[in-house]
């Protein structure tokens, strides 16, 4: 999906913008307001890292847990540590798999959560940070017809940023 996202200093500016690309013909569907009193950042995912961190980390576990598992389940099997005596042979290799069950979600969580700070969704903390301000954004999606005249339009009121993106 595209992505011309402006900031704006406040809410009548915002909603001044949002009129004129309203009267350029620009469907309703494609403009968003986000900002106190309008929606909120995490209406878009793409805005707030610490959401797509929160799936990477699902994703991740998803086949980490399991493979921990059988990690530690195989690495106790082949190396006869008796690292747990009163649990006996069997008991063992399952405490051991169940060891690198946790070893593999802590990896999911952490490397995760984090990969997404540092991809994309990076560049989008400084919106929250506006946001957070009090400052407007005004969103407009679609192909790079609508985007370019949205553009045209918003640079008439002077945004401290405009910038535009695609989410995959």
């Amino acid at each position: 999906m595209n992505y011309l996202i402006a900031v704006l200093s406040d809410r009548i500016e915002a909603e001044e913008a949002y009129t004129a690309l309203e009267k350029a013909q620009i469907p309703l569907n494609q403009l968003s307001i986000v900002g106190r009193g309008y929606k909120s950042a995490s209406d878009f995912n793409f805005i707030d890292p610490s959401i797509e961190g929160r799936k990477n980390s699902f994703r991740m576990a998803y086949w980490l847990i399991p493979f921990g598992f059988f990690g530690g389940f195989t690495f106790d099997a082949i190396t006869t540590i008796d690292t747990f005596g009163w649990a006996g042979e069997p008991f063992n290799h399952i405490i051991g798999g169940i060891l690198g069950a946790i070893g593999g979600a802590m990896g999911s969580f952490f490397v995760g959560g984090s990969a997404s700070l540092m991809e994309n969704n990076g560049e989008m903390i400084p919106f929250l940070n506006r946001l957070k301000a009090g400052k407007y954004l005004l969103i407009v999606q679609g192909n790079d017809n609508i985007k370019n005249r949205a553009q045209e339009i918003l640079k008439g009121f002077n945004p401290e940023n405009i910038q535009s993106y695609q989410v995959v």
